[in-house]
């Protein structure tokens, strides 16, 4: 399925969940002198409008990034931070960076970046706003297995679905089974929505007991409006990297 665009989401309590643990793997694995290759599954466009139309019809920024920088929830010098005053320096204040130029910025010449969008018209936007890295349109699983392991070895999967059907949830513990044996080193981070319907908890029962050492991070909100079934945020962390529990 097709229909999903995160425009009428960016910049939402989930993003800034998802974006601030992103950030602050790729600061930490950046700092070490050596390259890395960073994948996404899911990209999306890549670079999102707080006042489009999109993002105004369901006002979710307003809940989520408008509201931390009002109350002042990253500190000065968080990554995330960092990364988003970086991109409206070049885009305008109403910018907010999808995780492909979020990783963007921290990314150095010597990194190497594979992203995949199927959405004809997210895929042509992530297209001229990802000059950095190689961008697939085609299936983000069939992608990162054909790719893993990377060259550079090293490196980050950022797995990030929309979970238009409910199959997905069966499909991602066996679909991480499948890149983590081939790529028995790399951080491999999923995001997944807490939902009043709990359709999450088979998909991280099945890789709790397959991975029991990985991070799982999960935060709860009120939904985003009435009969709004999402009430929060996870993130789960294979081969998390130093720090990243802590910030979680």
């Amino acid at each position: 399925m097709l229909s999903y665009q995160h425009a009428y989401h960016a910049g939402n309590m989930a993003d800034l969940h998802k974006h601030s643990l992103l950030a602050v793997a790729l600061d930490y694995m950046t700092r070490k002198d050596k390259p890395m290759s960073y994948l996404e599954t899911h990209a999306g466009r890549g670079l999102y409008r707080l006042d489009g139309d999109e993002a105004r019809k369901t006002g979710e920024a307003q809940m989520g990034i408008l509201r931390a920088e009002t109350e002042d929830w990253l500190h000065r010098d968080h990554p995330l931070g960092k990364a988003i005053s970086a991109i409206r320096a070049t885009h305008g204040p109403a910018a907010y960076p999808g995780s492909p130029l979020i990783a963007a910025h921290f990314l150095r010449p010597q990194d190497r970046a594979h992203l995949a969008e199927l959405h004809p018209a997210e895929h042509a936007a992530l297209a001229e706003t990802a000059g950095f890295a190689t961008v697939h349109r085609q299936d983000g699983f069939q992608m990162a297995l054909a790719i893993c392991p990377p060259s550079p070895r090293r490196g980050m999967l950022l797995i990030d679905p929309s979970y238009e059907v409910k199959a997905d949830y069966a499909a991602v513990p066996r679909q991480i089974g499948q890149i983590a044996r081939k790529w028995n080193i790399g951080v491999i981070a999923l995001w997944y929505p807490l939902l009043t319907d709990s359709r999450h908890t088979g998909m991280l029962t099945e890789l709790t007991q397959t991975y029991p050492h990985a991070l799982r991070s999960e935060v709860r909100f009120p939904p985003a409006r009435a009969g709004h079934s999402m009430v929060g945020s996870g993130m789960w962390v294979l081969n998390a990297p130093y720090g990243l529990a802590d910030e979680a």
